[in-house]
């Protein structure tokens, strides 16, 4: 099969070439995959020089059962289905069926391919938040891939929604998708918020975190500032009085055992009914995976970008 792997003498250290087929475990279904999306940390990873040579990378793809799982957990062949994994930019891939939602027949699966690492992201960190109606809650990074799902989630979940994007052109986008303020800087912000999901680390990060109230949890889940000293903890406490304030870290795979396969069927068809904007803002076959890797690390990307593979 043709799949995209580390190579770093090539452009975005990334090449098309052949490999060898997967070979499913018994609690494995073969997909032949149409569409992947790309995250920003997985094309920084193959950016690495620590980044072994030849490894197959990808954590977002879509496509159809070919080869249903041997133990019979998985859904049929010939059924849509989107996935979760690590070797997603392929044309195959095996995947176990806690890593699988089947899709919508008429869903187009490029727009679905965004939803594993971005959707699944934001639904399990404002879960962890708790309640949200009526609540204040910023989004970091709003108008990322995590972000805008973030936005679009807490807001039906009925919180107030504060969006920052150190982009003051996608506040108009950012509104329509749920938020109620839009800011360029957590600074800025008056009126203390309940929850944060943050994207974006650093001086953001601090300054998030003196935003919130009393009792208040910040949750991080990615450094797109690209910073990485270490901020002193006297950095964390310019908010006087509001105390028992944490921050918490998440990460998609902290738990080997999670089964996504119901969070995956939901969001792919909320995704395939136009009740969640994936924010596809660039698309082309995966030939043209440079172009698209490199304007994801140069940070001109806002939104997903999807690759359909041939």
């Amino acid at each position: 099969m043709r799949a995209l792997v580390v190579d770093h003498s090539a452009p975005a250290h990334l090449t098309l070439t052949d490999v060898p087929d997967p070979i499913p475990a018994p609690g494995e279904a073969l997909v032949r995959v149409e569409a992947v999306s790309l995250n920003y940390g997985e094309v920084s990873d193959a950016a690495d020089p620590k980044a072994p040579e030849g490894t197959v990378i990808g954590w977002d793809a879509a496509g159809t059962v070919v080869r249903a799982a041997a133990d019979g957990t998985s859904p049929a062949a010939g059924t849509r289905v989107v996935t979760v994994g690590v070797t997603g930019w392929a044309q195959l891939r095996a995947v176990p069926a806690a890593r699988l939602g089947v899709v919508p027949d008429d869903a187009d699966l490029g727009a679905v391919s965004t939803v594993p690492v971005a959707g699944l992201t934001a639904l399990h960190v404002l879960r962890r938040m708790g309640q949200l109606m009526g609540r204040r809650v910023m989004v970091t990074g709003a108008s990322g891939g995590v972000g805008r799902y973030a936005v679009q989630l807490a807001a039906r979940a009925g919180a107030e929604v504060v969006a920052i994007s150190r982009n003051p052109s996608r506040a108009d986008e950012l509104r329509t998708l749920g938020a109620h303020q839009v800011h360029t800087d957590p600074a800025a912000v008056e009126q203390p918020v309940f929850g944060v999901l943050d994207n974006v680390g650093g001086r953001h990060l601090v300054d998030a975190f003196n935003a919130m109230e009393a009792h208040g949890t910040l949750v991080n889940v990615g450094r797109s500032s690209g910073a990485d000293s270490v901020l002193p903890p006297e950095a964390l406490l310019a908010a006087g009085g509001r105390h028992d304030r944490s921050i918490r870290t998440f990460h998609l795979y902290g738990e080997p055992a999670a089964d996504f396969s119901a969070d995956l069927r939901w969001l792919a068809a909320e995704v395939a009914a136009g009740r969640l904007d994936p924010g596809i803002t660039w698309r082309g076959p995966w030939t043209r995976y440079a172009e698209a890797a490199q304007t994801l690390l140069d940070g001109r990307l806002h939104g997903k970008a999807v690759l359909d593979i041939a």
